[in-house]
This record gives structure tokens, C-alpha cells and sequence, in this order.
């Protein structure tokens, strides 16, 4: 047999052993366990998100897939979690635009939001919606502006904390209406701050909207708007605020990430997972249960939103003068 016969014997078979190497390490990856952080306490709305998702993109990556809680400081705990660990693209964090809000936020974080973590897909966005004590004497949104703009009583809102999307979304209403609310900040959303705005010890609070459903539809508070520029699927008849104020908007998001550097092909993988994941007809009854519309993007636009985000969260932070050391 001829020189260039063995030569070419000799380039196939080192194409085939290469395929085949490059085959077993995509089996490998698919088969390892992916953990998927949840920067908050279980139970609350983004974790009941990213367990429903984890649910639907664990059959179309293969492997297992762990959903593991990290809370505290603001979701930064968790979030630095994701941003030290191995950049496989195995550990996964479910952001929300908390963590863009933390970088003007707090002063010292340990990490960078946007340098040591890799966008993936944006998930679904999430309203806040603005309800209030059932007996102030308003009835409607354009009432409840002209009560904090004529300064007719007080009005206290409470909030998860300082900083967070409850605080600024109040915040911006109050500096819009030229009102004198004030800002009662617990130290977690959702019952406690629901206490005291049914006993009138707070008279608003702008909760994200899968908090205070069961007391809309119950009738223990009045639901006035939501934050979204549109309205709400869950709630159609609700005004937006910006049909009444016009400009105002604060919207919620939670998005995919995973630590710098991760290979470009398992983050176009779990791009498609997640793309494909939110076409489910159970998943997004799920989320309009909750009233988060889902809002799936590319790897780039998702890069791209998250740096417009921090710029928009950055002037709301200014506007509310919230800072935590």
C-alpha cells in the first residue's frame, strides 16, 4: 500500500478517536449533577420558580439537578456561591434584579454581579403591585395619588428592607406624587409587613404580586395597581400605575446565571432548556398563577438587559437614598 494511503489511514482513525473523546465528555456533562441556587428562603416566590423550572429542564439536560437554598444578605450569599465556584457551568444561580439592585446598593460586596457571573437566560418578569389598608378612605388609584399628593393623612408603606424592590418601588411613587409617605422597613416582606397593613399600623405596600393574591381575592386588602407598564393577566381590571402616572415603572425579573468563564456550549444548552421549559402549557399556568409573565432571551440580550438593569436600578437606589454597609 502507498505512503499516502497510510496517511490518510492515520488522520481517520485520529478523527474518529477524537469524535469519540468529544462524545464521551458531552455524555459526562449531561450525566453530572447541576445545582441550581435559589439565593432566598424556601417557599417564597423565586423559589417556588426555579423548583418549577428545575422540574421541566431536568429531562431535557439529563442528569440530576439539585436546587439548593443559600439565603441571606440580600441574595448576596447565594450569589457569591455561584460567582466561587468550579466554571463547569454546573452550578447555577436563579438571579432576580435584587442582585443588580445590590451593586449600588451595598458598599462592599465580595463579588461583582456583573464580571464574575455569566448571563444564561432571563426567566420571566414580575410585578409589584400596590395594595393598601382596606379602610383609607380611597377607592381607586387616581384617589390614592391625590390623597398622598394633598397630604390628607399619613402613610406609612412597609417593605421588606431598605433597598429592596418594595422600598423602591414606593420610593419612586412617593418622589412622582411629591407626597410625604414613609418608609417602614421590616426586616422580611410578605406576613409580617401583611399584619400590620390589615390591622392599619402601615397603610401600603407595594409586595410583589405573588404575596398578597390570597389576600386580594379574600378581600382583606384593596388592590390599587401594579408597577408593570401594562397591566397584570391576573389581575386585568387593575390599573398599571403608569396609566395614571405616566412614566412610572418598576419592574421585577428573575434570570438564570452561572459563574464566569463556563463553557460557551453548556450555556447555549441550558439557554435552550430554559427556552424550551417556559413553551410549557403547566409551568405557565405556574407563573401566571403567580403573575410573572414568562420572558426567555438569548445569551446576549440577556447580557445586555442585565447591564441596562443595573443603570435603571442604580438611579432608583439614588432616588430613595438607601445604602447598606
Amino acid at each position: 500500500m502507498s505512503k499516502r494511503f497510510y496517511t490518510f489511514a492515520k488522520f481517520i482513525l485520529c478523527l474518529f478517536a477524537t469524535l469519540i473523546l468529544h462524545s464521551n465528555v458531552f455524555a459526562q456533562d449531561k450525566n453530572k449533577t447541576i445545582t441550581l441556587v435559589v439565593p432566598f428562603s424556601p417557599g417564597g416566590s423565586t423559589d417556588i420558580t426555579a423548583r418549577s423550572l428545575a422540574d421541566k429542564i431536568r429531562p431535557l439536560l439529563g442528569g440530576t439537578i439539585v436546587v439548593e437554598n443559600k439565603a441571606g444578605a440580600g441574595g448576596n450569599i447565594g450569589a457569591f456561591a455561584v460567582a466561587r465556584a468550579n466554571a463547569d457551568g454546573n452550578t447555577l444561580l436563579m438571579a432576580t434584579s435584587t442582585h443588580v439592585t445590590n451593586m449600588s446598593l451595598y458598599k462592599n460586596l465580595q463579588y461583582d454581579f456583573v464580571k464574575d457571573l455569566t448571563p444564561i437566560s432571563r426567566v420571566a418578569f414580575i410585578p409589584n403591585t400596590l395594595v393598601i389598608n382596606k379602610d383609607l378612605p380611597v377607592n381607586n388609584l387616581s384617589e390614592f395619588v391625590q390623597y398622598v399628593k394633598d397630604k390628607k393623612g399619613p402613610v406609612n408603606y412597609g417593605s421588606a428592607g431598605n433597598g429592596t424592590s418594595q422600598h423602591l418601588a414606593g420610593s419612586l411613587f412617593n418622589n412622582m406624587a411629591g407626597g410625604n409617605m414613609v418608609h417602614i422597613p421590616y426586616k422580611a416582606g410578605g406576613p409580617a409587613v401583611m399584619l400590620d397593613l390589615m390591622s392599619g399600623q402601615v397603610q401600603a405596600y407595594f409586595a410583589p404580586l405573588a404575596e398578597v393574591t390570597s389576600f386580594i381575592d379574600s378581600g382583606k386588602v384593596k388592590v390599587l395597581g401594579v408597577t408593570t407598564k401594562e397591566r397584570s393577566n391576573r389581575y386585568p381590571n387593575v390599573q398599571a400605575i403608569n396609566e395614571v402616572m405616566p412614566g412610572y415603572e418598576v419592574v421585577l425579573w428573575n434570570g438564570i446565571l452561572t459563574t464566569a468563564n463556563a463553557p460557551p456550549d453548556q450555556i447555549n444548552r441550558i439557554n435552550a432548556a430554559i427556552s424550551k421549559a417556559l413553551q410549557d402549557p403547566e409551568l405557565q399556568k405556574k407563573l401566571a398563577d403567580q403573575g410573572s409573565v414568562p420572558a426567555p432571551n438569548s445569551v446576549a440580550d440577556f447580557k445586555s438587559f442585565i447591564q441596562k438593569e443595573t443603570a435603571k436600578w442604580a438611579e432608583l437606589v439614588k432616588i430613595s437614598g438607601a445604602a447598606v454597609e
